[in-house]
C-alpha cells in the first residue's frame, strides 16, 4: 500500500536512488501531454501530488503517467 503522498499505482517504477523523479509545471504538462492549467488543476482537485516550495511547484513523473493514463481512457469511453 502506498504511503503519504506516494501514488498508488505503479509506486518506485520510475525511481531514481530511491527517490521520486519530480519535474516543474510546464514539463509535467508536456510529459502528461495536457496545459500547463490541467496539470495546476488536478493538483487543486487532489488528483496529483503536489511538490516542492512555495513559488515551484513540481510533480511526479510516476503519478503524471498513471493520471494522464485515466484522462485518455475517460475520453476514449466518453
Amino acid at each position: 500500500m502506498a504511503g503519504a503522498g506516494e501514488p498508488a499505482l505503479g509506486a518506485g517504477r520510475d525511481r531514481v536512488n530511491g527517490r521520486r523523479r519530480t519535474v516543474p509545471t510546464d514539463l509535467a504538462a508536456l510529459a502528461a501531454g495536457v496545459t500547463p492549467a490541467t496539470v495546476r488543476k488536478w493538483a487543486s482537485r487532489g488528483k496529483l501530488t503536489r511538490y516542492g516550495r512555495p513559488g515551484r511547484a513540481e510533480y511526479d513523473l510516476e503519478e503524471l503517467r498513471i493520471l494522464a493514463g485515466n484522462a485518455a481512457a475517460n475520453r476514449a469511453h466518453s
